[in-house]
Order: C-alpha cells, then sequence, then structure tokens
C-alpha cells in the first residue's frame, strides 16, 4: 500500500509535444519589398504563430542560392524545391501560355490587373497542376512597369527611333510596333547602360527605378503601365499532400491574406514611385526627383488597345500556338472585348454578332495576321480594361512637370 501510495503522489509524465513540421521555401528576389517585407515575415513569424508552432518554415530568396529564376518552375515538379515563388516572366520562356494575364499593354490600372487575374487564375491553376504537377497556391504582383526615358516623351508613340530596354518578348513587340528598338537587359545593368548611353528609354517599376537612384539620369516618365510583374508561389503536390490536412488549410488561409497585402502595397509603391520621381512632398518610400510626369491620355489609350490587339496578341498567338488562342477567348477576350479569330479567320461564338458582346463591329488589324482576317474588337474604350489612376496621384491640370 505505502508502493501505491506513492506512486499515486509521484507527478506523471507530460504527454509528450507534438512534433513541428519543417518546410524549405524559396521566395522570389532578395532586396526587394516584396521578399523582404512580405514573404519573409509570413514564413518566419506568422507561419509559426497560425499553427501554434507546428509548422516553421526556412524561406530563402531563390536568387541567394544560386538558382536561376528559368529553372524555378521544373525545379519544383521535379520536387527538388518542394515550396517556391515562380517569376512568370521568366517560366514564360518555357510556356508562354503562363504570360497571358500580364501581356503587355492589357491592365492598364491595378484594378484591371486583378480582374484579369480573377479571370485567368481558373487556367493557371489548371496548367500548373496538368503540366507541372504543382499545386497554385498564391499569385503576387510588382509594382507597375512604367516607360522611363531620358529626354521628354510627348506620347507613347514618340517612341520611335530610341533604344528602349524591355523586360519580356510582349514588351518587346509593343516596342518595335511603336518604331523602338527593344533591348534585353537586366536590372542591374540599367545604370551602366544609361551612364554609357546605350539605351534612350527603361520600362521598370516606377519606384524601384527611383530606389536604384536612376531618375537623376532620367528625363521624363509615363504613367501608363505596361505591364506589372506578376509571380506565383506554388507547391509540388507531393510535398503538399504529405503536410497534414490541419496545415494545408492554415497555409491556404494565411497565404490568401498575404496575397491580398502584396496587390495592396503594389498598388501604393506605383502610386508613390510617381510621386518620387515627380519629387511630390508626399514621396514615402524613394527619393525626390524632378522628372516630368506624363499621365496617358485618350490618345495614348488608344496606341495601347491597337498595339494589344494588332501587335502584341499576335506575337504571344505566334509563340504559344492554338492552345494559347483558346484559352485566350475562354478567359479573357469576354473581359477585354478582344477576340483571336481561328485559323480560318473564324470568330469564337462569344464575338458572333448577337452573342451579347456590346459595341461596334469587328477591326482589321495590322501585324502578322493577314489584313483579311477580322479581329472581334469591341469598343476602344471598354469598362472592363479600361481605367485611370487614382485622383491622389493625377498631377495640377496647370502643368505636367514637377515643382522642383
Amino acid at each position: 500500500m505505502l508502493l501505491a501510495a506513492a506512486l499515486a503522489l509521484s507527478p506523471m509524465p507530460a504527454p509528450a509535444a507534438e512534433p513541428s513540421t519543417h518546410i524549405s521555401v524559396l521566395g522570389s528576389l532578395a532586396g526587394l519589398r516584396l521578399f523582404e517585407q512580405f514573404e519573409a515575415r509570413f514564413w518566419r513569424e506568422q507561419v509559426p504563430r497560425l499553427t501554434g508552432g507546428r509548422l516553421e518554415a526556412a524561406v530563402t530568396p531563390f536568387d541567394a542560392t544560386g538558382i536561376r529564376g528559368q529553372d524555378m518552375l521544373h525545379l519544383i515538379r521535379l520536387g527538388v524545391v518542394p515550396f517556391g515563388t515562380v517569376l512568370v516572366s521568366l517560366a514564360a520562356n518555357d510556356e508562354p501560355e503562363l504570360a497571358a494575364p500580364d501581356l503587355a499593354m492589357l491592365a492598364p490600372d491595378i484594378g484591371s490587373m486583378r480582374r484579369v487575374m480573377q479571370s485567368y487564375r481558373p487556367r493557371l491553376a489548371s496548367i500548373m497542376k496538368e503540366h507541372y504537377g504543382t499545386e497554385l497556391l498564391a499569385v503576387y504582383v510588382y509594382p507597375a512597369q512604367v516607360l522611363f526615358c531620358t529626354t521628354p516623351l510627348p506620347s507613347l508613340e514618340a517612341v520611335r527611333g530610341r533604344r528602349v530596354r524591355t523586360g519580356d518578348s510582349s514588351q518587346a513587340d509593343a516596342v518595335a510596333a511603336l518604331g523602338g528598338l527593344p533591348t534585353v537587359l537586366p536590372f542591374g545593368a540599367l545604370r551602366g547602360a544609361l551612364e554609357q548611353r546605350s539605351i534612350d528609354c527603361l520600362i521598370t517599376g516606377s519606384l524601384s527605378g527611383n530606389q536604384a537612384g536612376l531618375h537623376p539620369m532620367l528625363a521624363q516618365v509615363h504613367g501608363m503601365p505596361i505591364a506589372w510583374g506578376l509571380s506565383i508561389f506554388a507547391a509540388n503536390q507531393d510535398a503538399w499532400a504529405a503536410l497534414p490536412a490541419e496545415h494545408r488549410t492554415v497555409l491556404r488561409r494565411g497565404l490568401a491574406v498575404l496575397e491580398q497585402e502584396i496587390w495592396a502595397a503594389a498598388g501604393q509603391d506605383t502610386e508613390d514611385g510617381f510621386h518620387c520621381n515627380a519629387g511630390w512632398p508626399d514621396c514615402r518610400s524613394g527619393s525626390p526627383g524632378a522628372l516630368i510626369w506624363q499621365l496617358p491620355g485618350p490618345e495614348d489609350e488608344a496606341v495601347r488597345r491597337r498595339l494589344l490587339a494588332e501587335q502584341v496578341l499576335p506575337g504571344w498567338v505566334a509563340r504559344c500556338g492554338e492552345e494559347c488562342r483558346t484559352a485566350w477567348n475562354t478567359y479573357l477576350a469576354p473581359m477585354t472585348r478582344i477576340f483571336l479569330p481561328a485559323a480560318n479567320g473564324a470568330l469564337p461564338p462569344a464575338a458572333q454578332p448577337g452573342a451579347g458582346t456590346p459595341g461596334p463591329g469587328p477591326l482589321v488589324p495590322a501585324g502578322p495576321f493577314p489584313a483579311a482576317q477580322s479581329w472581334g474588337v469591341q469598343g476602344a474604350g471598354s469598362q472592363a480594361v479600361t481605367g485611370r489612376l487614382p485622383a491622389s496621384i493625377t498631377p495640377p491640370a496647370a502643368s505636367s512637370t514637377s515643382s522642383r
């Protein structure tokens, strides 16, 4: 009985703590706000908190590991990278259809970019799953990619004859159609190129160009976004399935919030980039400059839609093939009112007269397609794709130049 009493008074061993799950994540580019302030914080701080310490992640920018951005999607497919962020502009070299939601001249404002992404997201998820065995978990966006020039630029068409740094094939198509000379250069080479006067203009982020100190060598920034810069966060399907169901649920919810934060920041940074480059007093994240700030006018909007319909889309389909034509007509044509005809010139049912699509009749484009082929371009100013910059970033009507 003494032994029984002693055992009864002895402390019971504490239950074993549930072991933590550890995963490795490769994030986006080092040194940029998307990784430093959003991805890194989410994986290092929020994920352990959301899971009560049961899931922990080691996160590193992919370019800090020596991995090329062009290889990220394939490495996730193979499981070498179980969780990673893929830059769409680089992955599109192997899978051109991924470029669809961020083609040059497609989304002239952040609201349009959101609608484009919402429309195309089901197709994007399908490509990732069926072609690469990966689970699409989030889509991030960078601030607007805009046009800077070393001398004044009265309009987009004034690019003619200028050497312009472009970020991808669709941007190069647009610049070439304007009579410019597209040049492919990495971001890190832009300062040297400007100093050597080997380029006259460049397409880069409205804020990143400022933060890189390029604005003292430039004269003007045009207000129309040429593109945005999407990245995809994805998981290898086997690695994703290996996580406990509760962890997958928490990650989906957390990544959805992270995605919204990143998109909101991209809109703010686009605005801040314009403010800083123009020398406005409410510049927050950059250095005050003295650039002319040229907002897009009706003529620029007409040029944007013409370039998209007649040059950018034909060039993309030529690289991408018939499956991409079908995907565009299914997911994005109803919103943009630009339908791609089949090889025999026939338009899809949604673009046929009486199909309920508003606007005038088909437009005959110039460019790679024969002029006899008609394109269903419904209305040059469709509210679905045409937006305006927020009133908070519209400069005084009396002047388009900085007060400095």
